[in-house]
């Protein structure tokens, strides 16, 4: 059974940076897309960047590129969200997200085995 665990979260101040990891298990990693999600209070799960199995292909939400990185590393099964110039708007939960499929996604439904999430605090 594939399993998610994210990790990196935590409390950083306003223009900080934090890298949050999502290690998964099982042997299909490489060919398969994910993707990273956020979820603050109150409000829906959203798109943030997926990338493609393989070598990678990368996606963003509009509003985040430039901010947000995704990458991945086919060897250590293991994806990264790379953030920056962290803004109090960016407090969420942050889920990792992989799909039954080579090609990465932005939509919610489209992705079948989530990890638990790890919650970005940005104070001011």
């Amino acid at each position: 059974q594939v399993q998610l665990v994210e990790s990196g979260g935590g409390l950083v101040q306003v223009g900080g940076s934090l890298r949050l990891s999502c290690a998964v298990s099982g042997d299909s990693f490489s060919s398969r897309a994910m993707g990273w999600f956020r979820q603050a209070p109150g409000k829906e799960r959203e798109f943030i960047a997926a990338i493609d199995g393989g070598a990678g292909s990368t996606y963003y939400t509009d509003s985040l590129e430039g901010r947000f990185t995704i990458s991945r590393d086919n060897a250590k099964n293991t994806v990264y969200l790379q953030m920056s110039n962290l803004k109090p708007d960016d407090t969420a939960i942050y889920y990792c997200a992989q799909r039954p499929s080579y090609s990465a996604r932005r939509l919610v439904h489209e992705y079948d085995i989530w990890g638990q999430g790890t919650q970005v605090t940005v104070s001011s």
